[in-house]
């Protein structure tokens, strides 16, 4: 019996030992296997259609400083006065049928690489905020430090796929070069998918450069290795700065997303059907041009939506007319044949409270059943993106288990329709220890790896912390767990001279 007793303590170190271990690990990107929401009936679908290719005809978009592309659109059959481009019907659609509907992001590691349009969906961080808050420093500008630390944070995330961008701005490197110590970041401290440098034209031939170091320039040649964002300047308006980036990226191969920067009631209508209609009138336009630099480039199509408080001005997030857009937005990317890009961890919050939840769960979902395939900002975003949280990137990096759970949808093979444990159990019994629970406890329920649901007394003599308290000692465990990820020897040091000789073939610009 007392040997009995000692391989039972030691079966439970054992145990212990394995639950305590350190696991990296990183879910594939989801498949629904849910449908979609659409809120558009055929009618409707039809009228934003034909509206926005009245857009695009008769009013028309403008591209600024950018005599290339008017030379381009010319001789694409557009009519070109002045930066005014109009578009005849049909031309823009006809344009975008090269677009592939799904494509391929390869990651480093080649078993973290994604797939993008039907029915994926792959997760990415928040993206470009300037300011950082933490529960030790506050509010703060944001540093190159910080920026280490959201990789780290992204590549031991579990529920994320996507390593992200710009997931804060280190306002601590100059503007021209910043971009080279961001990239080196995501290709040195995580394995998975990344972003490109939007931010000039030559940043973007310096993160296609980066990449071919990286991945080797057939690959690059061959595959889409970057997804990188394309702000449009709503309403209507192409600058020469994110054209000039979709450029060099087209021309590439690699993947870009096309997004309108929607601010319902500044930037757009007030009316979900006029903003549906000039975001596909503004998409439309984005996509024909990439396709225009070279047919069969990877092409995302975007929508950023949010409304606008009319008493203060300030945007609002996770609002019923948001989500309309979300849904709506999501028809016309199917429709349109190309993937989809939208939603996120949106909240207006200044900290990651009730209001960061409420706003942020109502986001997550709409994008889930909207059909998103790419979603930006998925965790870490506060204070309507001007703020990365630490603590808030957990609590979503968290929740976005949830989203590969749901998406599966309801298990229906015949182990789940649990007809041995109902007949065991019986009347008046409970399935707590039939063989049924004991087969399948371990994998029948999503379990937080954040959140307390432990009892009161338990609660209380652990110090009675809140969640962003919860939080922050899971950032804690997590950057004291993190293991850097292999990278060859001679091709991190090829990077590295990149980055030496770049940095020093121009003086510091902060402008």
């Amino acid at each position: 019996m007392a040997k009995a007793r000692r391989r039972a303590r030691g079966g439970g170190a054992a145990r212990r030992a394995e639950r305590s271990a350190v696991r990296i690990e990183t879910a594939r990107f989801i498949e629904r296997n849910i449908p979609n929401l659409d809120v558009l009936n055929s009618e409707a679908i039809e009228i934003i259609e034909a509206n926005a290719e009245t857009v695009l005809e008769e009013i028309g978009v403008n591209f600024v400083e950018n005599p290339e592309a008017l030379v381009r659109w010319r001789t694409a059959g557009a009519d070109v006065d002045g930066e005014r481009v109009r578009l005849p019907r049909g031309l823009a659609r006809s344009l975008c049928a090269t677009a592939p509907a799904r494509f391929t992001q390869l990651a480093r590691a080649p078993g973290k690489s994604v797939e993008i349009g039907g029915t994926s969906l792959v997760l990415a961080p928040v993206y470009g905020p300037p300011f950082v808050r933490d529960v030790k420093g506050g509010r703060r500008y944001a540093t190159m430090a910080d920026f280490d630390m959201f990789v780290k944070l992204g590549y031991m995330s579990k529920w994320l796929h996507h390593s992200g961008g710009t997931v804060c701005e280190p306002t601590d490197v100059p503007v021209n070069k910043r971009h080279l110590d961001m990239l080196y970041a995501h290709m040195s401290l995580s394995d998975k998918p990344f972003m490109g440098s939007v931010t000039e034209a030559s940043r973007a031939a310096d993160s296609v450069d980066m990449c071919r170091i990286l991945f080797g320039t057939d690959t690059v040649a061959q595959s889409a290795v970057m997804t990188s964002l394309i702000n449009i300047n709503s309403p209507l308006t192409f600058d020469n700065v994110m054209m000039g980036a979709l450029e060099v990226y087209a021309a590439a191969g690699q993947a870009t997303i096309i997004s309108p920067f929607i601010v319902g009631g500044a930037m757009a209508p007030v009316s979900v059907m006029g903003t549906l209609t000039q975001v596909l009138a503004e998409v439309l336009a984005g996509v024909a041009y990439s396709q225009i630099i070279r047919p069969g480039a990877p092409v995302i199509f975007g929508a950023f939506v949010t409304s606008i408080d009319m008493n203060s001005g300030a945007p609002t997030f996770g609002t019923p007319e948001a989500s309309q857009i979300t849904y709506g937005a999501g028809q016309l990317a199917r429709r349109l044949g190309v993937p989809y890009r939208s939603a996120g961890a949106f909240n207006g919050s200044k900290l990651p409270d009730a209001q960061a939840a409420y706003e942020t769960a109502n986001s997550l979902n709409a994008g889930l059943l909207s059909g998103v395939n790419f979603m930006l900002h998925s965790c870490g975003w506060l204070e309507g993106g001007l703020v990365s949280s630490p603590e808030k990137f957990v609590m979503d990096a968290d929740q976005l288990g949830i989203l590969h759970r749901l998406a599966a949808g309801v298990d229906t093979r015949e182990a789940a329709h649990a007809m041995d444990a109902i007949r065991e159990v019986g009347p008046g019994g409970h399935y707590l220890g039939c063989a049924h629970t004991r087969d399948h406890f371990k994998s029948a329920f999503w379990r937080s790896d954040l959140l307390d649901y432990k009892p009161y007394e338990t609660w209380l003599d652990e110090g009675g912390r809140d969640t962003q308290a919860l939080a922050a000692a899971r950032v804690q465990k997590l950057l004291a767990d993190y293991q850097q990820p292999h990278l060859d020897p001679a091709i991190d040091e090829a990077l590295k001279a990149f980055v030496a000789r770049r940095k020093s073939s121009m003086p510091d610009a902060f402008i």
